[in-house]
């Protein structure tokens, strides 16, 4: 298994930007919310397109946190590969770079738009289709 994930250079940037806009929490939080974003939006990213690894850097722990099992468990059930796959780091780094950029889209739309106005607006949209 990995030791730690990097994001992008170009998303550097973006993970302070949207911890400042959203206040969440900390980086590695808005990193969590990123890759279960793009999770969300039920795509396969092709490995070929993977991004530098300019960016933040985060250790699995506090990345993570106690929840590891969970984030390794749905982006290995998402590409039905095992959690010890040699490639289940990369795609974990594709969707954080991934959910980065779409959040970062979607904020920069909406610019009154806070952390909890956004996560209860995405609860709610989900719990309606379900």
């Amino acid at each position: 298994m990995f030791t730690h994930i990097k994001t992008s250079k170009e998303n550097r940037e973006v993970v302070a930007h949207l911890t400042r806009k959203l206040n969440l929490g900390t980086e590695n939080i808005i990193s969590r919310i990123a890759l279960t974003y793009s999770l969300s939006k039920d795509r396969k990213l092709n490995l070929k397109d993977i991004q530098n690894s300019g960016g933040k850097g985060y250790s699995k722990s506090v990345l993570f946190g106690d929840y590891l099992d969970y984030y390794v468990g749905m982006v290995a059930l998402h590409y039905n590969i095992h959690i010890t796959d040699k490639d289940l780091a990369k795609y974990v780094k594709m969707h954080i770079d991934d959910g980065l950029q779409l959040l970062d889209e979607e904020i920069s739309t909406n610019s009154n738009l806070d952390g909890f106005e956004f996560l209860a607006d995405k609860i709610e949209k989900n719990l309606i289709n379900i």
